[in-house]
């Protein structure tokens, strides 16, 4: 999963907000995180998912998306 925030404080708001609602109501934590504040690239390991959130200049830069062009996208309403 790819997804984009707004400035660091926003991209630690969302990885805290998807571990807790993972626990909270799947009983699901990740197995690793990396957050580091200057790389704008927050990434969680879930086994099955990996979730990247990043910066958008971060996002556009490394082009994740390019990687997985023939996946399907879909988009999420959280």
């Amino acid at each position: 999963m790819i997804c984009t925030g707004t400035s660091e404080p926003h991209l630690k708001a969302i990885a805290s907000e998807l571990q807790a609602k993972l626990k909270g109501e799947h009983g699901v934590m990740p197995t690793a995180v990396d957050v580091y504040p200057m790389s704008q690239w927050v990434i969680a390991d879930y086994s099955d998912v990996i979730v990247h959130i990043f910066h958008p200049e971060k996002r556009g830069l490394y082009s994740l998306e390019d990687l997985w062009s023939d996946a399907p996208r879909l988009k999420l309403k959280l």
